[in-house]
């Protein structure tokens, strides 16, 4: 019998990705089709921030985390009251940042951690044996009967 990596989690997914756009699609796709299957219905307020976050930290993996060859992951943990999203990369040396300032409304790059910032509750950065983990943390409002 396999054994669960968060014991208290109400449902999982993790799978790799090529670290690729076409990676990156694939995987804000599937996040918002097993939200679904979880009951978090489509065009919610967490499924949109859910797809929201995936994508700018898929985006983030393929532009700086990408290790030729390397694939990325993505992990999705859902339990009564938070939806836990992480994504690791195999670049430990290339730590995301947030800018202290608003980014410059000229340039078409660096938002992208100021809106996961916006739409998680916590998130951060944990390194592992190859690369790091960029997770991020939403508030899943009760279900009503």
């Amino acid at each position: 019998m396999p054994t669960q990596a968060h014991p208290a989690a109400l449902r999982t997914f993790a799978q790799r990705f090529s670290a690729t756009p076409q990676g990156a699609r694939l995987s804000r796709r599937l996040t918002r089709y097993h939200l679904d299957g979880w009951g978090i219905a489509y065009d919610t307020e967490l499924s949109n921030a859910a797809e929201a976050i995936v994508a700018e930290l898929a985006a983030n993996a393929v532009t700086h985390g990408r290790v030729s060859g390397r694939d990325f992951e993505l992990g999705l943990t859902l339990r009564a009251d938070t939806l836990r999203i992480e994504l690791a990369d195999a670049r430990a040396e290339r730590l995301p940042l947030v800018a202290r300032d608003s980014p410059d409304p000229d340039r078409e790059t660096g938002r992208g951690l100021v809106i996961v910032a916006a739409l998680a509750v916590e998130w951060g950065v944990v390194g592992r044996k190859v690369g790091k983990t960029v997770w991020a943390e939403l508030a899943v409002a009760p279900q009503r009967p």
